[in-house]
């Protein structure tokens, strides 16, 4: 079945690029514009968001980067970027998976976007009442390292560094040495240098 990448290079898509990278397989890489053509009926079809990135995989169309780096793992067990089904492992892979796409992603976002919470209105948050708050409790899953599921490179790890990644270059976040040594080491891995050079040479 054939793989088509729906992307635009100034955008958190290249994270799933990575992941596309990490399995090996061929893929189709199709360009989404910022402004009308993201917005379009074509690519709202795929996408009723009209953002990126998205991914078609025959029939099945999948949006959102956890999800698309997660169904790609899931996709080719072969390359195991992800413990298989039953492993107890399983348990710490999704936690971390969900864990930054909901509690971390709020509670940066809001930070950028200059919101704090009222310390009486903190449980109604799921990401409690800070940013720090989360961070901590990353930077601690990744401190015994190399990975977050010890010694075994997964997906979980893409989306993670690949979070923690954006917000060390935007500065969205803190510079804590942890996420710098974690960041840099999933940077140096084959695929994540492949996918960085693709969407590097790609017009935004």
């Amino acid at each position: 079945m054939e793989l088509v990448f729906y992307t635009n290079p100034m955008s958190r898509a290249r994270m799933a690029r990575w992941a596309l990278e990490e399995t090996g397989q061929p893929y189709r890489t199709e360009i989404i514009g910022y402004g009308p053509e993201m917005k379009s009926p074509a690519y709202t079809a795929i996408n009723p968001m009209g953002k990126v990135p998205a991914l078609r995989h025959g029939d099945v169309v999948v949006t959102e980067t956890a999800a698309i780096i997660t169904y790609l793992a899931d996709a080719f067990p072969e390359v195991q970027l992800a413990p298989p089904p039953g492993d107890p492992a399983r348990g710490a892979y999704y936690r971390w998976l969900f864990f930054t796409a909901g509690p971390y992603e709020a509670a940066t976002t809001m930070k950028a976007l200059g919101f704090s919470v009222p310390p009486e209105r903190a449980r109604m948050c799921g990401f409690g009442a800070s940013q720090s708050e989360v961070l901590d409790v990353l930077e601690a899953a990744i401190t015994p390292g190399p990975y977050l599921l010890g010694g075994a490179f997964s997906a979980a790890d893409i989306y993670v560094g690949g979070q923690l990644g954006f917000g060390l270059m935007f500065k969205s976040i803190e510079p804590r040495p942890a996420f710098q040594s974690y960041v840099a080491r999933l940077q140096a891995r084959p695929a994540f240098i492949r996918a960085n050079v693709l969407d590097g040479a790609l017009p935004g």
